[in-house]
């Protein structure tokens, strides 16, 4: 007689076998969740090659103060990462392609009294429209942008993805990117710009010698730039590197800005192949976390007091309506907002990226450095159009973590002023409302505010 085997009566039971499969996967995905960031954001694999911390600061310095925290327990759209290694490789070629050109505006070169030309309303909207590659574009740098010839040969060095951000006015602390993968650095170029009262700030904290001449700290090169002859703001100095990274980083062909205020809690590589490459985007922002409409924030503006020339604010929007601004509507999509958070700003480097920042950045020059109030008057007025992803507030939250600027006595909200740099201008109250000019209706604005509110124009 042959022998006789039997299946083990544990697994005789149904009941028994899909518990036991239904407990060991719950545990797996506790096991991911629990190693992944957040809810938010999904890795292909949750052991992605993490970096240590990459520097020290002293107890002093307290970097990570006043974290600012998220009330967003859910998710609606996660976002998902594709394996690092795959991620590296693909961009690698991508920034090696030899059919890319990213510099393909020309730019109006000359002198002026300001750095970007201080153009008027109609000489700015002509350049809107743009098909004609011989045409120059004013995008800035009709003076000389104030630093060193060794940065500035460093900055074209950098031939792949730059992360941007700025401090100026000691506004700010310096924080290092978290969950960078082992060769990022190797790839990725991080500068950070800083002007003299915010070196002042380093050198007493110690984060670098006084003597050294090329700042370093942690991933971030710093690059100093002379105040003098450029803004009066320290907010609009910060605008230069912001928008004009492209001209910054000739040779770059992707880059992220992030806020000093922000400390990046992703690596840059994969959220660049995430959300603009596998997006086909242009650019990548998100979405304001409460406005959808542009005079929603022009408001807020001017309420919070985050710009002191309430009536220039009046003059801006006005403009804006005249020449063709309107509320948002769902004819607008696949733009789901008019109104971005613009802390994080996400480019692949080419000619509608490009455009779409020297013209935002002349409208800044031109009102304030507020780049919400202009962001949608440039976006849907400009030709060719910008193919942009805004991602959700929640995917927002997680990317990167916010704080609290360097609040001291005698700081404005105009553009950080403080003890050595410019003194905080008074709010300058608006004349009339909106919607009545010399005390009659109509303002230039009121289709789009009757619209906003849902009511007919008549």
């Amino acid at each position: 007689m042959g022998k006789v085997t039997s299946t083990p009566l544990l697994f005789q039971s149904k009941l028994v076998c899909f518990s036991l499969l239904y407990l060991f996967t719950s545990l797996f995905l506790a096991l991911y969740t629990s190693l992944s960031q957040t809810k938010c954001l999904f890795r292909s694999s949750p052991f992605d090659p993490i970096q240590p911390p990459l520097f020290s600061y002293p107890p002093n310095y307290g970097e990570h103060k006043y974290a600012i925290p998220t009330q967003r327990k859910s998710c609606s759209s996660p976002v998902h990462f594709s394996d690092y290694w795959k991620v590296l490789k693909e961009i690698q070629n991508l920034c090696k392609s030899s059919s890319w050109n990213s510099s393909v505006l020309s730019y109006m070169q000359g002198k002026s009294e300001t750095f970007g030309g201080n153009f008027s309303t109609q000489n700015r909207i002509s350049y809107f429209v743009h098909y004609n590659e011989s045409t120059e574009i004013p995008c800035g740098f009709l003076k000389k942008f104030p630093v060193s010839d060794s940065d500035r040969i460093v900055m074209e060095e950098c031939r792949g993805l730059v992360v941007v951000s700025a401090i100026f006015n000691d506004h700010d602390k310096i924080r290092q990117p978290k969950g960078i993968g082992s060769k990022t650095l190797e790839n990725v170029c991080f500068f950070m710009f800083i002007d003299e009262i915010t070196l002042k700030g380093f050198y007493q904290h110690h984060l670098i010698p006084e003597r050294s001449e090329n700042y370093k700290i942690g991933a971030w090169r710093v690059v100093k730039v002379l105040s003098k002859g450029l803004y009066e703001n320290p907010a609009m100095n910060g605008v230069i590197p912001k928008y004009l990274v492209h001209r910054l980083f000739p040779n770059a062909k992707f880059s992220i800005w992030v806020d000093a205020k922000m400390q990046l809690m992703v690596d840059p590589l994969l959220l660049i192949h995430t959300l603009v490459v596998n997006e086909n985007a242009d650019m990548a922002i998100s979405k304001h976390p409460y406005y959808v409409h542009t005079m929603e924030e022009a408001m807020a503006t001017a309420r919070w007091k985050k710009w002191w020339d309430v009536d220039g604010l009046k003059r801006q929007m006005e403009t804006y309506c005249e020449n063709g601004l309107l509320p948002w509507t769902p004819d607008k999509l696949p733009y789901p907002s008019d109104v971005p958070d613009s802390a994080l700003i996400l480019r692949k480097h080419g000619l509608r990226s490009n455009l779409f920042s020297c013209l935002l950045f002349n409208e800044m020059e031109a009102f304030n450095p507020r780049d919400q109030l202009a962001f949608a008057y440039v976006r849907d007025l400009m030709s060719p159009r910008l193919k942009l992803n805004m991602f959700s507030v929640e995917v927002f939250e997680q990317i990167a973590v916010e704080y609290r600027h360097n609040l001291k006595p005698g700081v404005g909200t105009s553009g950080g002023e403080s003890k050595g740099g410019p003194k905080t201008k008074k709010t300058k109250r608006a004349g009339n409302d909106l919607l009545y000019v010399n005390g009659s209706c109509c303002s230039k604005c009121q289709r789009y505010l009757l619209e906003m509110w849902g009511e007919s124009p008549g």
